[in-house]
Parts: structure tokens; sequence; C-alpha cells
């Protein structure tokens, strides 16, 4: 499908997606590489030099910003942002080697409308929340709250973030859009 304008998937001439189970609307930049296997939804973007490794699995309206690298095991739930250069692990114990496959590897989730900034590395076998979000430069290691934000490396959780994205106060409420939410479990639920 290089190259090609359809009703469907739109594959810009230099840009390579070799998967058929790619949603209608979805977008493939320059030099971005869809392996056969890959699983992609509706209206999704994978900008330039992005890699979606065969066994990876994007939710709709997913953004795949320049740069990222999902490697097999990796599912992205729907409306997911991921920025440029972000990198996801699937092995922890890697040795040229060693070639793992198939149960040997480790998955990880990333839930509805999370956010990973641009150069965040998310180490394998981790599960990242509803509309969590995690700072530029983060290197994420265990799993992450329903809405919480985290930032450093290891990522260590700073704060929590409204759905809309702006941090919340320390009662829970965002200043941008009103929405108020309650904890639940670890994470947090927006109250209605």
């Amino acid at each position: 499908m290089t190259g090609i304008v359809s009703s469907k998937v739109w594959v810009h001439p230099a840009g390579l997606c070799e998967s058929k189970s790619v949603g209608e609307g979805t977008r493939v930049w320059a030099f971005a590489h869809v392996m056969p296997g890959a699983r992609v939804g509706r209206d999704c973007n994978i900008g330039d030099g992005a890699y979606v490794e065969g066994k990876a699995v994007l939710g709709n309206r997913v953004t795949v910003k320049n740069g990222t690298l999902v490697f097999d095991g990796v599912t992205c739930e729907d409306e997911v942002f991921l920025g440029p250069n972000v990198l996801f692990t699937n092995d922890l114990r890697p040795r040229s080697a060693i070639r793992r496959t198939g149960d040997e590897l480790l998955s990880t989730l990333v839930r509805h409308g999370a956010t990973l900034g641009a150069g965040t590395v998310v180490v394998c076998g981790i599960e990242i929340g509803n509309h969590a979000f995690a700072a530029a430069g983060s290197v994420v290691t265990k799993d992450v709250p329903a809405h919480a934000f985290v930032a450093g490396n290891p990522a260590r959780h700073k704060g929590w973030v409204c759905t809309c994205g702006f941090r919340l106060d320390a009662g829970l409420a965002c200043a941008d859009c009103g929405s108020r939410f309650t904890r639940v479990g670890p994470g947090l639920a927006p109250l209605l």
C-alpha cells in the first residue's frame, strides 16, 4: 500500500504500510513502516520515521509522532498520544544471540487517552492507565494509575491530570474545564 491515496488509508510515497489491518482515515507518513500483522485502527496518524511492529495494536485515533518505535506486544487503546521518539521495549533480558518471541516477550498496555511525552521510554510488562500522562523524557518502569502525572528517571508520581490534559488542583478539580475527580483504587475517575 505504499504511495496509495484511497478512501481507506493514505500512505506517503516514501512510507511503507504492509499491514492489511489498517482502519479507514489512517495516515502513514514518509519513512514510517507498519509491518505485516500490525493492527491499526481508524483515523490514526503515524509520523515520519515511526515503526509499528507486526504484533503491535493501535486503537482508533492514536497519534504516533515522528521516530516512535512500537514493538510486538504493545497495545495502545483509543486516543493514545505517543510523542516524538517514544520507545517501547518488550524484552527485559535482550541478547543478540537469543531470539525471544511470543510468550517470551512481555506485553505493555497503554489505556484509553493516555499521553506519553517526547522521548519517553516504556519498560515492558506494565500498564499505563486511562488519561495518564508521562512527561517528556520519562522512563516508565512500573504501572501508572489512571489520570496520574509521572516524570523523571525512573518516572515517579508528581500529581494528577484531567481528561483534557491539565493538572488537577489539591481538590482533584480542573481549573481549565471544571471537571472534578475522585479516587478509585490507585487512580482517579471523573465525578459524574
